[in-house]
């Protein structure tokens, strides 16, 4: 039986379902959630004003076959069921509703998501490759996708990083692998602990491109693009964070909530769009 039009709390009581959320071992889809809304989002272009989630169109080959998705089969096909039973709900308002229920049922803050993004069939709205960070780039290459095309602050930069507390490296996707915290499946400020507390050298006599592991275990891994948070201007707010979760969990909502309002414009396209609704 379908929902109501609009129940968008029986909508998430579904995706709890799906993450699943009564285990939290490597079986959870809860990271890769968390990384469908990251992708689905993080395409927008302040400087071209298009991209972002608007349109939904991570459900279209041409975009989830890009390399830097894979993987990100696994979110989507958890999540299909949940649209099968309300087919009210756009896949963009899904696929970011679904990493926001995610934070929150590993252990995270609430983020107070809003509805009201429309899908698009124009393929022409699917935005295009190239988009996405690069894990092999430098600071450079972190400042100008999050500040010059994203349009986040240094602080919201640094606090969207920390979701790698949670989820795993799979040389199978993007040739890394590894996880970067001991507590994989729990939100929390470890990532940043980690960070800073661990001695990180390049990793050697292994077939991948180059990342980092810790000295002491050799089972934790950073990527060359997360080494850059180690060093100004992202430093200070690194330390903050891994010293203060109830600030990092305040700044990750809002940073968050603004990733998932990236390129998306609520005005109903016709008739039979729904309008703006009220936060969850």
């Amino acid at each position: 039986m379908t929902s109501r039009v609009g129940d968008y709390e029986a909508v998430r009581r579904d995706i709890i379902k799906a993450i699943p959320a009564e285990r939290y071992d490597k079986g959870t889809y809860g990271p890769s959630m968390i990384r469908l809304t990251w992708h689905s989002c993080a395409t927008f272009d302040q400087r071209q004003n298009n991209g972002g989630s608007q349109g939904g169109t991570m459900r279209f080959p041409e975009q989830y076959s890009d390399p830097a998705n894979k993987g990100l089969e696994n979110a989507r096909n958890a999540l299909e069921p949940v649209h099968e039973k309300h087919p009210w709900i756009t896949y963009a308002d899904l696929y970011t509703l679904g990493g926001c229920v995610a934070v929150e049922q590993m252990g995270g803050p609430h983020i107070p998501w809003t509805p009201g993004r429309w899908d698009s069939n124009d393929k022409n709205d699917i935005p295009p490759r190239g988009r996405l960070p690069e894990g092999s780039y430098g600071k450079n290459h972190v400042i100008d996708v999050f500040i010059g095309r994203l349009g986040m602050s240094v602080q919201e930069a640094a606090a969207l990083i920390g979701a790698h507390c949670v989820g795993e490296c799979h040389k199978s996707h993007q040739g890394y692998d590894g996880p970067w915290t001991e507590t994989q499946t729990q939100f929390n400020n470890n990532y940043y602990k980690m960070l800073l507390t661990r001695t990180w050298k390049e990793k050697k006599n292994w077939d991948g491109p180059r990342q980092f592991e810790d000295e002491e275990t050799h089972k934790l891994m950073m990527i060359p693009a997360e080494m850059t948070f180690l060093e100004e201007p992202f430093r200070p707010w690194v330390e903050l964070y891994a010293s203060d979760q109830e600030k990092w969990f305040e700044d990750f909502k809002n940073a968050f909530v603004k990733l998932c309002n990236l390129g998306t414009d609520r005005r109903p396209r016709d008739k039979n769009k729904l309008p703006l609704q009220n936060q969850l």
